[in-house]
């Protein structure tokens, strides 16, 4: 039988995988990841993250997963002309970047490239509105992607593999020290966070999800992102769980179903990656974050020295660990775009930078989200108080205290409003007036829908 190669990307994983299906029922498999310098620029967490999860392959393959470093259009039809495979199969990719390399990457090859399955449990372009045009509103998206349904779990096949040398370049990552930073990576440790939250996380999902001083989500995020687990994975162990049917079971399932959402919008509308999906709010007016006194202010919020203790507990919580709890993001989100006045993508690139789940079309369009320039119908008058915010989410102000050590002594919820408590020392002075600037932001957006 002839050789396939398997070209890994987001599906860094051997349970429930089409593609490796496709591929080992063709003949021996030779398991490739490449390392694309276009990703050069990512962020330690980031790059733990990808190279403990590319370590845990490499055992589950039996040494035989192949690391290359260099342009994929040059490494894949090198490595197919080595081994004489006679196809490559892949993951479909739907990101606006992977979809050029992709195309690059096949008029390469002198063999066929087989795209078998996504990264989502339904592929972005599937749903259509009754008219034949793509969604732009989460709710009936939703709906439709649940009448539509996932197929189930891929079997795992009985794979043969091939071989073929891995360069210097990927010899260096699986033989790279654990950092600590991937927090247990691979597809066995996903499966186990899975299994954990399952058994102790999903039922009170709903009413702990935004709480961000307890242990309320599932953690699975940068799991999804390399594709260590399948969503459809996720869906049908939730299906047959004990707690398939509850509140928190079916918060859950909408939660997947918004990264869904965004992969999409984002298939659909590729320049949405780093512009606003809503043109009619393009007179915006921003302030220029290389300019003073917003470059003084932008560096505060990048160091989580804003003077709000929510915001800067969420900020350092990302420089310590390359993870932000999601209300939280959303939060320090606002407080860039509509305290700030700075447009969404500056903060956006620094998420991607450095989040170790850091993905395109969720961290784009959760942006565009709170900058409301996105998928929402009426966004303009949403503007965050990240006070309240904290008193809400974080009522005894615990997670603030976790990350912001200068707030170690304000007792409770006194560690949101130092201010009004004797103020901490060594804690910084609050950039801006938020309700000044919350009346600022609702002005600018006024003028720009005129």
């Amino acid at each position: 039988m002839p050789t396939t190669v398997l070209w890994f990307r987001r599906d860094l994983r051997l349970r429930d995988h089409p593609a490796l299906l496709a591929a080992a029922g063709a003949g021996p498999v030779v398991p490739v990841f490449v390392l694309d310098p276009a990703f050069d620029g990512a962020g330690a967490a980031r790059r733990d993250a990808l190279h403990g999860a590319l370590r845990s392959l490499h055992e589950a393959t039996g040494g035989a997963l192949v690391v290359r470093r260099g342009r994929p259009e040059e490494v894949l039809p090198a490595l197919v002309r080595e081994t004489g495979a006679a196809a490559v199969h892949v993951s479909r990719e739907t990101t606006p970047y992977g979809r050029r390399r992709d195309a690059e990457v096949e008029r390469a090859l002198d063999v066929d490239l087989v795209a078998t399955g996504t990264p989502y449990a339904v592929g972005p372009g599937v749903l259509r509105k009754a008219d034949g045009t793509p969604y732009r509103v989460f709710t009936p998206f939703s709906r439709a992607w649940r009448d539509h349904g996932a197929p189930g779990p891929a079997p795992l096949p009985a794979v043969r593999w091939g071989a073929a040398p891995t360069d210097p370049a990927g010899a260096r990552v699986l033989a790279g020290p654990d950092t600590g930073r991937a927090g247990g990576a691979g597809e066995d440790a996903a499966l186990r966070r899975w299994e954990a939250f399952l058994d102790n996380g999903l039922e009170r999902y709903a009413e702990r999800r935004d709480r961000p001083d307890v242990a309320g989500t599932s953690r699975l995020s940068a799991d999804l992102k390399l594709g260590t687990v399948h969503p459809r994975t996720l869906l049908a162990d939730v299906a047959a769980h004990r707690a398939g049917g509850s509140r928190g079971a079916q918060t859950f399932v909408s939660e997947l179903c918004w990264r869904e959402f965004y992969a999409d919008v984002l298939h659909h509308h590729p320049a949405s990656a780093w512009a606003d999906l809503r043109a009619d709010l393009g007179s915006l007016v921003y302030d220029d974050p290389a300019a003073e006194p917003t470059a003084t202010r932008f560096e505060a919020w990048r160091a989580g020295r804003t003077g709000y203790p929510f915001v800067d507990a969420g900020m350092r919580q990302l420089l310590a660990e390359g993870w932000m709890h999601n209300r939280v993001r959303m939060v320090t989100a606002s407080f860039l775009v509509k305290d700030l006045h700075v447009w969404w993508p500056h903060g956006a690139r620094h998420f991607l930078d450095l989040l170790r789940d850091g993905d395109i079309a969720s961290n784009s369009h959760g942006w565009q989200w709170a900058a409301g320039t996105g998928t929402d119908a009426a966004p303009y008058f949403r503007v965050f108080n990240p006070v309240a915010q904290g008193l809400r989410f974080d009522p005894d102000g615990d997670y603030v205290r976790r990350y912001v050590p200068e707030l170690a002594h304000p007792a409770g919820a006194a560690a949101h409003e130092p201010w009004r408590h004797g103020g901490a020392p060594g804690y910084p002075e609050r950039v801006v007036d938020h309700a000044a600037e919350r009346v600022e932001a609702l002005a600018r957006y006024e003028a720009a829908r005129r």
